[in-house]
């Protein structure tokens, strides 16, 4: 495989060069401001990977290469495995030597989601509502914040698949919506883990998420 093929996958982009994208590379700016802020927020780990992906995605959309692809999907995929390790531990108190099971946990549930055609994104919206119903039924407030963060991102994947669809009457496409809704859901899951974690007047304290 050439890992430096050029990569045509979005509306945006009509040749190869350095700036073909320059709305989806503008618009990853939002990633950029939601690790900052969840980085000032004291959420150090998840800010750094929040910024991991402004910067693989910066990348990736500006010299659309296959190599720069796989950085783009993989920086996604440390965050999301990185969350899931921690879920457990956070919310529900597990100790970190049973909750880190989560991850390879949900590494299997997005294999088989896409195996199945669901595509390597489904699985993200999946745990969104499970960690959502999970909450609920145990009564915890944070859990409006995944129900919220869920929908926000049921949106934002659905004009991540039409990018390629509007084209002929929206020539910038709607990956840019990609990027905005997606910075929006990693701040609000994000603030849910550090607010749950920081310490209370009660004293309570689920555990660290960094």
């Amino acid at each position: 495989m050439d890992w430096t093929a050029h990569v045509d996958g979005y509306c945006e982009r009509l040749a190869p060069g350095l700036w073909g994208e320059p709305l989806n590379d503008l618009t990853n700016l939002a990633f950029l401001l939601a690790a900052g802020l969840v980085w000032w927020r004291g959420g150090r780990v998840l800010g750094g990977l929040i910024g991991l992906i402004f910067v693989a995605s910066s990348v990736f959309h500006l010299v659309a290469t296959r190599w720069a692809a796989v950085a783009d999907s993989s920086a996604i995929a440390v965050f999301l495995l990185y969350y899931a390790a921690m879920f457990p531990r956070a919310f529900f108190g597990v100790p970190l030597r049973w909750s880190w099971l989560a991850a390879p946990g949900f590494a299997v549930l997005t294999a088989a989601i896409a195996a199945l055609g669901g595509g390597l994104y489904l699985p993200a919206l999946v745990g969104l509502a499970a960690f959502a119903v999970a909450l609920g039924v145990m009564r915890d407030r944070y859990w409006t914040h995944f129900a919220v963060a869920g929908a926000v991102f049921a949106l934002s994947l659905a004009f991540r698949s039409i990018d390629s669809v509007v084209c002929g009457d929206f020539s910038v496409g709607t990956h840019i919506l990609w990027h905005l809704l997606n910075a929006v859901v990693l701040y609000v899951v994000s603030n849910a883990m550090i607010a749950k974690t920081a310490p209370s007047p009660e004293g309570e304290r689920a555990g660290s998420a960094d």
